[in-house]
């Protein structure tokens, strides 16, 4: 799967970029179809919630699958992201095995 990382508001250092690689690498395993994905790294304004956003789109055939999340570090951001793809996946496969 080809992955696009894009830092918004700020400049995304090498071990940053490499963290995203690898889990995404580790996202590929568990849907064959993925013809791309975009990940989205923002600094945003809001310090209580956490100020780092983590937006991972996975393009496949009939849907895009979308998760959006945020915390205080990009790792924690991309993990929590992760896993909510994770869950959209397993419902995909459930809704097109059928």
């Amino acid at each position: 799967m080809n992955v696009q990382i894009q830092a918004v508001k700020f400049d995304a250092d090498r071990k940053l970029i490499e963290f995203v690689e690898a889990k995404m690498a580790k996202l590929d395993r568990f849907i064959e179809r993925a013809t791309g994905a975009d990940v989205i790294l923002k600094l945003d304004k809001d310090n209580e919630k956490g100020n780092k956003v983590a937006i991972i789109r996975i393009e496949v055939p009939g849907d895009d699958l979308v998760a959006e999340a945020r915390s205080k570090s990009f790792e924690e951001s991309v993990d929590n992201a992760i896993d909510a793809l994770k869950k959209q996946i397993e419902k995909h496969k459930e809704r097109y095995a059928k």
